[in-house]
């Protein structure tokens, strides 16, 4: 209703968890930072509380999607459950197989899943259990999940247990008969409320990611705002929603004090609304908040990532671009294994290729902050910029910036991909790319990623200059956003399904015999018959990748890695 009033393409308050509205606060970051330490480094229990709609369930998703490649993880959303029915939940979390008899045995559950941790610690994966709305875990569950914690080898623990809730749980644990399950959690963190300048970024943040200028709230406006909702992000959202449509009612282009101070009495219930259908109760509102972002959290935690476009400056062809939806589920994501040569020195330099004389970047040396080094290199940071460096990286000469980046690549038999994804699926792409990171002010700044450092750090080239940062870092700052690009082996980087004919289909028929190490004979080597479709699908399972038969621009990008193909950046061989 007001978008287009206010120049929105979309709301920028919707209670709907949408991954590209994350903002992560200091206090979201080092509690996100906590919890990644607790997951490769710790054992035992990790505590996370904070009020209701402070945001944990947004440090939940965060960590989801940034854990290592080498997790498992078993998401328990409901903890009303008995100890028989919890056991349950977690060997179908981790795809445990169980048989009927076993399915009615604690003890035989139990012994399963100790089966299935040891397995899994010998391959070199990491187990964890994460439980949200633990405050609701019966004192018999929780025991139970102190026993789990006696499962290990003789140096470490096999399964990490992280348990979410409201302040509550830190009453539970206080009972004397839990003390044994509270001496055991070595890490504790409470979320705190955004403060003031925190909400006015986070609001700002919301109208930019929405296609706004992030002014069209008032200071004054933040300021009642925050002191409304009490820096809770849910009640946040809410309240702006209100406002946004208060002031399009009244032909407004900015939302005063006034009007955001009549928005929060509406949605609270101590103020008249428009419409008699708008006078909800604070509790209602805040319980209807509180379903939908649940429900929709889950599902937005289960559901295939799909592609979006970072910037407004360039745009790919369409069969270069998005190709087939090809997706991933965030929670089975690993690297694709190299098998492959080291890339050229040249195209594994973090140097731009911007102009004849190229300087090389400086030597990696200790630094201040990231958020610093953004601060004071924001003039660096643009899309332009970005591309100048990644195309580089290709070889390619980028030096007059028009924003169109990605046509001057496909001239160069390049293609681009944008996509929206996490750590480990960039990782499993494996190619240099640019991401976007937000600062604390809501600016978004576009860098590129030209490697990862053997300690697993992610190494940042902005302009000349390259930083080595590390994952608890980086990935607060983060949206998700990535550019990437890639050179399609047969020149056409179409998208190729079951019934495409072409010199490209016999190039994948013959690549994918390579890879899988199998015969793919057929009358027409050059048709997408069903043996191919077949040995397409066998190698996205080997890779994580979704498993449709459709030979995208993702099944193309890891299997030309798989090849070992040369003259081709990658993350993982040093840019």
């Amino acid at each position: 209703m007001y978008t287009g009033f206010f120049g929105l393409n979309e709301k920028p308050f919707s209670i709907t968890p949408d991954p590209r509205y994350l903002f992560l606060s200091e206090r979201h970051a080092e509690a996100l930072a906590h919890l990644l330490y607790g997951v490769t480094e710790s054992g035992g229990f990790i505590q996370l509380t904070g009020e209701v709609g402070t945001g944990k369930t947004t440090v939940v998703r965060s960590l989801l999607e940034q854990m290592p490649p080498d997790t498992e993880v078993a998401l328990v959303l409901n903890p009303r459950l008995t100890p028989h029915e919890f056991l349950l939940t977690i060997c179908e979390e981790l795809r445990i197989p169980l048989t009927l008899d076993d399915r009615g045995s604690a003890k035989a559950i139990v012994d399963s899943l100790n089966r299935h941790l040891l397995e899994a610690h010998a391959a070199g994966r990491r187990v964890v259990l994460i439980v949200d709305e633990a405050q609701n875990l019966s004192p018999d569950v929780l025991e139970q999940i102190r026993l789990l914690t006696n499962l290990e080898t003789a140096k470490q623990k096999l399964l990490q247990i992280i348990l979410i809730g409201q302040p509550e749980l830190r009453q539970l644990l206080a009972r004397t008969d839990l003390r044994q399950l509270a001496q055991r959690i070595t890490g504790r963190y409470h979320l705190e409320p955004l403060d003031k300048a925190e909400t006015r970024a986070y609001i700002r943040h919301r109208l930019r990611v929405a296609g706004g200028g992030g002014e069209t709230f008032t200071n004054a406006a933040t300021g009642a705002i925050h002191h409304h909702a009490r820096g809770v992000p849910r009640l946040i959202n809410v309240i702006c929603d209100r406002a946004l449509l208060g002031a399009y009612s009244r032909e407004q282009l900015r939302v005063t004090r006034w009007t955001a101070s009549r928005a929060a009495r509406e949605v609270s219930g101590r103020g008249e609304g428009i419409r008699a259908g708008w006078r909800y109760g604070w509790v209602a509102a805040a319980a209807v908040v509180v379903v939908a972002a649940y429900v929709f959290a889950w599902f937005s935690l289960n559901r295939p990532l799909t592609p979006t476009i970072i910037g407004a400056t360039t745009e790919a062809p369409a069969s270069a671009a998005t190709g087939n939806r090809e997706s991933e589920d965030p929670r089975d994501l690993t690297p694709v294994p190299e098998s492959s040569p080291p890339a050229p020195e040249n195209t594994g330099s973090a140097t731009p290729v911007a102009r004849e004389t190229q300087p090389q970047a400086e030597a990696v040396t200790s630094r201040p902050s990231l958020a610093e080094i953004l601060d004071s290199r924001a003039s660096m940071t643009g899309t332009d910029r970005a591309f100048v460096t990644l195309l580089g990286l290709w070889g390619v000469d980028y030096s007059t910036p028009a924003g169109r980046a990605c046509e001057v690549a496909a001239s160069a038999g390049l293609r681009c991909l944008y996509e929206r994804g996490t750590w480990g699926f960039l990782l499993n792409l494996d190619r240099p790319a640019i991401l976007s990171l937000s600062a604390a002010d809501g600016t978004v700044h576009q860098v590129v990623v030209t490697s990862v450092t053997p300690a697993g750090a992610a190494r940042l080239q902005i302009g000349n200059e390259a930083f080595d940062v590390s994952l608890v870092e980086l990935v607060p700052l983060w949206l998700g956003d990535f550019l990437l690009v890639w050179r399609p082996a047969t020149g056409s980087g179409r998208v190729m399904t079951p019934g495409t004919t072409g010199q490209d289909v016999a190039w994948l028929r013959q690549s994918l015999g390579q890879v899988l190490g199998a015969d793919l004979p057929a009358e027409q080597p050059a048709f997408y018959d069903e043996t191919l479709r077949q040995a397409v699908q066998e190698f996205q399972r080997s890779r994580r990748l979704k498993s449709d038969g459709v030979a995208g621009a993702r099944t193309m990008i890891v299997l030309n890695s798989a090849l070992g193909l040369t003259s081709r950046p990658r993350l993982a061989s040093g840019g």
